[in-house]
């Protein structure tokens, strides 16, 4: 849907969207089950616990600030695409330049279903709004989206990485781990579901193998 960035302060862009906390939670999953996966119960001392929670921390805290600044440079470039359209609409030389103008930017689905005459209305309501600011800047509202993805990528960690500080046992620790992961891992696939209108259940599951898939995968990569 097209939000044109006049006034940000009006801007109904959720700071995440479903789809993308998912998305954020599984890879904070995936990259601390990839360093819990790598550790040798057989062999592993409680040094090699220790060291393995910090890599996986500091992991998720290096990609949760990357995650975070690329999430806000991505609302910048969106704006400002968004800002370069309202420009080209109000400097078209005829109306239906203007309306074509409108057309791209909107979803195909939108334009289907909108008369002409309707169209050429909000090109008039476009054309009539005050003039757009000069240059886009990250406003406060980028900034606390790229501070929840940091939080989903860097705390979904935590869960998985707890048992092994409050169980002794390192053998029992990687079983409730695993099993810690795998719940996860299937709530998200839940999530997931629901969002895109299909089986919750089935997308669990889905998700859960998925995942162990792509953990073993990357440990046989060397990742």
């Amino acid at each position: 849907m097209l939000f044109l960035p006049v006034d940000s302060r009006h801007a109904p862009r959720r700071v995440l969207e479903p789809q993308e906390r998912v998305a954020e939670v599984l890879f904070g999953l995936i990259m601390g089950i990839t360093f819990t996966g790598s550790l040798s119960v057989a062999e592993a001392g409680r040094d090699d616990v220790r060291t393995m929670i910090v890599g996986a921390l500091g992991c998720n805290l290096a990609w949760g600030i990357i995650d975070g600044v690329l999430y806000a440079m991505g609302c910048l470039a969106e704006r400002g695409k968004k800002l370069s359209m309202l420009r080209a609409l109000r400097a078209a030389e005829s109306a239906e330049a203007a309306e074509r103008h409108l057309a791209d930017a909107l979803p195909p689905l939108v334009v289907a279903v909108l008369e002409p005459a309707e169209l050429a209305a909000v090109c008039r309501r476009l054309q009539a709004l005050p003039e757009p600011p000069g240059a886009v800047r990250v406003t406060s509202s980028d900034l606390f989206g790229a501070l929840g993805v940091f939080l989903l990528v860097f705390l979904s960690t935590l869960p998985i990485a707890v048992p092994f500080v409050l169980v002794s046992d390192i053998a029992r620790a990687m079983r409730v781990s695993n099993a810690v992961a795998l719940a996860m891992l299937l709530v998200t696939g839940m999530v997931y579901g629901r969002v895109v209108g299909r089986s919750p259940w089935a997308f669990g599951v889905g998700v859960a193998a998925l995942g162990c898939v792509l953990v073993a995968l990357t440990i046989a990569l060397g990742g």
